[in-house]
């Protein structure tokens, strides 16, 4: 068992559920990932388990704060949170919906963390997402 399996069966355990083998699948699909849409995720796990159970995994996941959805305008992909993955942000492609992380940057997280001491906030997570075109979607509009 990997450390990341064992903090989600501790995750799970600490919450009145236990590690099953469709939530194990659903998680290894996430682990060391960039963020996938519903669809891609089904795709991935779809030898192994049906539709369903994936998305009931999905929302036992939500629920308890091992996943999170990477909001792209209406639509979303799902990642892992930083208690399961390296925290980053992300650049989105308003065009083909890629989804790029960003690494962590220190310097925008103390910026992060000043102005939330500014305004008297205490944060608990955040998330920040630049939207625009990737490259080859920059250069296809050239093309074109």
């Amino acid at each position: 068992m990997t450390l990341s399996e064992f903090q989600l069966q501790q995750q799970l355990k600490s919450r009145g559920y236990s590690i099953t083998h469709p939530r194990t699948i659903v998680f290894k699909a996430l682990e060391d990932k960039e963020a996938l849409t519903m669809a891609e995720l089904v795709a991935i796990c779809g030898q192994q388990l049906d539709r369903a159970t994936v998305y009931r995994t999905v929302g036992l996941f939500e629920d308890l704060g091992i996943i999170r959805r990477v909001q792209i305008g209406w639509k979303y992909k799902l990642e892992l949170t930083d208690s399961f993955s390296h925290h980053h942000h992300h650049l989105t492609c308003t065009n083909c919906g890629k989804v790029t992380p960003i690494i962590e940057d220190d310097a925008l997280e103390d910026r992060i963390n000043s102005l939330a001491k500014a305004y008297h906030f205490t944060p608990s997570d955040h998330q920040i997402e630049i939207r625009g075109l990737c490259y080859a979607c920059q250069l296809s509009s050239i093309v074109e």
